[in-house]
């Protein structure tokens, strides 16, 4: 749809706001809230890209906002983010024709990394545990894609990751009435709840912010209290 330049400005302006905030919640290991920031920017996509192509002879290799959430929407078992995305590239086919990377191919790509997250948290559920380095004999696939969702998944706390034999014992860290320490997506407070209560968003009790809150690391608790 053809736009105004003040419209694409506009546009513009607002995805840029947007995606620094998801930058940022990125680079604080927000994972969730940087996909939802990502993802509320979509709306602006078309408008700043006009907007770039026009008034400063700008070429995409790809997008970032669809980066941010084919990227940490599979390690989170995000299954309608990437829904979002296959639609908003349906509907949007100058998303496609204006990137040199085949966003098609990504989604693709994102959709089978969220299948292997699916399988081994299938598996550390069923089994309890498991060595990091049996992973390619059982699971197949290869070190570097069972290390990326692990390294992402104890991040967030969702996996525990001990030392074992020049490896790692695996587990799950599952039990939603244990207490845990989490941290305001918002503001930074940290407060602690049964884990089960920061699968949705709550109300933060310094900002007052319904905000998602992320689970911290035992050890990253420790310091927090210290």
């Amino acid at each position: 749809m053809a736009m105004k330049k003040s419209e694409m400005e506009a546009h513009h302006a607002e995805y840029e706001m947007l995606m620094d905030a998801a930058r940022q919640a990125e680079r604080d290991g927000f994972f969730r809230t940087a996909v939802e920031l990502a993802l509320s920017s979509c709306d602006n996509i078309d408008g700043m890209m006009q907007y770039k192509r026009k008034y400063e002879d700008a070429e995409f290799n790809s997008i970032r906002a669809l980066d941010v959430v084919l990227s940490y929407a599979p390690l989170l078992l995000d299954y309608p983010s990437l829904d979002t995305v296959e639609s908003l590239l349906k509907d949007n086919r100058r998303i496609e024709r204006y990137t040199s990377e085949n966003m098609i191919d990504k989604l693709a790509d994102a959709r089978a990394l969220m299948w292997d997250a699916h399988r081994l948290w299938d598996h550390l559920e069923s089994q309890g545990d498991a060595l990091e380095d049996e992973l390619c004999r059982v699971l197949e696939g290869t070190d570097d894609r069972w290390r990326l969702i692990i390294d992402a998944w104890e991040h967030i706390a969702l996996v525990s990751r001990v030392p074992e034999r020049g490896s790692y014992r695996l587990a799950l860290c599952t039990r939603m009435g244990k207490v845990v320490s989490a941290k305001c997506a918002s503001c930074g407070a940290v407060t602690e709840a049964p884990k089960a209560m920061f699968l949705e968003k709550m109300t933060c009790h310094k900002c007052r912010t319904k905000a998602l809150f992320v689970i911290l690391a035992p050890e990253a608790a420790a310091d927090v209290k210290e």
